[in-house]
């Protein structure tokens, strides 16, 4: 009993971006998270076992804000990223250590280092080329369906999307680019109404904006007016952001047979793939003429700040055992 080594170091406390990952819904039902605590040394001069980490996966384009403050921790951007909150803290020392000539069993030891806690907030902002926007129903994402191996939930009423889906599409012999359908929008978004924000904030990433609007509804005009309205009023820059006005399902009627005149650059049709190859070589095109032009921004992760940098913590502040809700 009085011949233990050191206890062993806390886990840490990582969080990793894993590829299989596409919502952040797990983090509804699970929100605090725990290493676990280094384990006490043991007789016979044995040092106790390292805690295990604790390895929190996020999909890819999640950002790390401090919850109290907001501000931008880290972004995940890359796959296998990884971003390791906390160290484990040192273990205490073993009453070994205090043996003496005069003292060979002492009773003598020091603690570990205390806990550490956070309050974390995680914001999925996706990662795509292009972002498919428009009203509920608009056929977002029968075309996603169509030109992807995506398979997102399709059914014949609102708001069937509530989670984005991102597909990769090929256009040319080893050529593809991912494309993102974003739920549905109504007019109010940008004010939070429907579910406003959580999905305005999915297009700020996307290089491209494809505007599809239901040529059968009843004012396909006016839907296109409010998409661009509300993503403008959500972040000016969106506005000026590459795009493509398409409308959907020209297999139940077109601008023509209903007199309208709607300046649009495709008129398509997922379920008799009218014009669907047209336009995904389009845009495949214009992603090479925007990246020739303007290549794209590479989302390096942000820095650590110190007080979240393990590397700059003192030895004694260290902890075993740490928290994340």
């Amino acid at each position: 009993l009085f011949a233990a080594l050191d206890g062993g170091r806390g886990g840490d406390l990582v969080l990793l971006v894993d590829e299989h990952r596409t919502n952040l819904l797990d983090f509804k039902w699970s929100r605090v998270f725990k290493a676990e605590h280094g384990q006490p040394g043991k007789g016979g001069k044995q040092t106790g076992r390292r805690g295990k980490d604790c390895v929190i996966k996020v999909p890819l384009g999640t950002q790390v804000r401090d919850a109290a403050t907001g501000e931008l921790l880290a972004d995940m951007v890359s796959v296998g990223q990884r971003l390791v909150l906390f160290n484990g803290g040192h273990g205490g020392k073993g009453n070994f250590r205090f043996r003496s000539s005069t003292n060979q069993a002492p009773r003598d030891f020091t603690p570990g280092g205390p806990n550490h806690e956070r309050t974390l907030a995680l914001e999925l902002k996706i990662l795509a080329d292009v972002g498919l926007v428009g009203f509920p129903n608009a056929g977002k994402s029968t075309l996603l369906a169509t030109v992807s191996a995506a398979r997102p939930k399709i059914a014949d009423y609102p708001f069937t999307t509530l989670v984005p889906n991102i597909g990769i599409v090929p256009y040319a012999q080893y050529k593809s680019f991912a494309m993102a359908d974003i739920p549905g929008l109504i007019e109010g978004a940008h004010e939070g109404r429907g579910l406003g924000h959580q999905f305005l904030r999915h297009v700020e990433r996307t290089r491209l904006l494809l505007y599809l609007v239901d040529v059968s509804a009843e004012d396909p005009i006016k839907e296109l007016e409010i998409l661009r309205r509300e993503l403008a009023t959500y972040a000016p820059e969106l506005a000026k952001r590459p795009s493509l006005v398409v409308l959907t399902k020209s297999d139940i009627t077109t601008p023509s047979k209903r007199g309208l005149k709607m300046a649009h650059d495709f008129l398509i049709s997922a379920v008799t793939q009218r014009h669907v190859k047209s336009l995904v070589r389009t845009i495949g095109t214009m992603l090479e003429e925007m990246e020739r032009d303007s290549p794209r921004e590479i989302y390096a992760p942000a820095p650590i700040p110190p007080h979240l940098d393990p590397s700059l913590l003192p030895e004694d502040d260290e902890s075993g055992d740490t928290e994340q809700e």
